[in-house]
């Protein structure tokens, strides 16, 4: 049996090689950010989130810590705090898990199956049974006000300047340097 220590080593190694930008605290391993995007199909789709990651000593035998940094609106998720209310990370966590099912599994999970009925954000529970729809358009909301890539630490894609230009586009453009073409 590996020790906790090697086990963390190799988790926080295979979740920097799959497709999550991982920013460590401090150099180290216990602590660090990982850059989490918005399940597709979803309200949240879009968005993007800085998570904190905390892994205690006795890590993989007890669960990690995670909390959002910048804001989400979710039922599961405290708003001021950015706490994370989830079972299978609270208390089901099993060693059988490890920090890529954590971010490919349970929190894209969590965010389209909300549970309502044990909210750590109560006014989001509210409206998520109250009223679907102005629930998700209060989610896609703070997604456009803190779900940006900026929010969350990452550069926002550029858009690609590799098109080529029409042959108009590109007598004009010649024309804005050049000044025009004396007859």
């Amino acid at each position: 049996m590996s020790s906790p220590s090697k086990r963390r080593e190799m988790d926080l190694m295979k979740l920097m090689m799959s497709d999550y930008k991982v920013e460590p605290i401090n150099d180290g391993m216990q602590e660090f950010y990982v850059q989490f995007h918005g399940p597709t199909d979803s309200p949240y789709h879009g968005g993007v989130w800085k998570v904190r990651v905390e892994l205690p000593d006795a890590y993989p035998y007890k669960s990690p810590s995670i909390g959002f940094i910048n804001k989400i609106y979710h039922p599961n998720v405290d708003e001021v705090s950015g706490s994370v209310c989830l079972d299978v990370i609270n208390q089901t966590w099993s060693p059988m898990y490890d920090l890529v099912n954590v971010f490919d599994l349970f929190l894209p999970q969590l965010l389209l199956y909300p549970n309502e009925a044990d909210p750590l954000n109560e006014e989001a529970a509210a409206l998520y049974m109250r009223d679907k729809t102005a629930y998700e358009q209060r989610v896609k909301e703070y997604c456009l006000k803190y779900g940006k890539p900026e929010d969350a630490g990452a550069i926002p894609e550029e858009e690609s300047s590799d098109e080529e230009l029409s042959e108009d586009e590109y007598e004009s453009s010649d024309e804005a340097v050049l000044g025009p073409v004396d007859p």
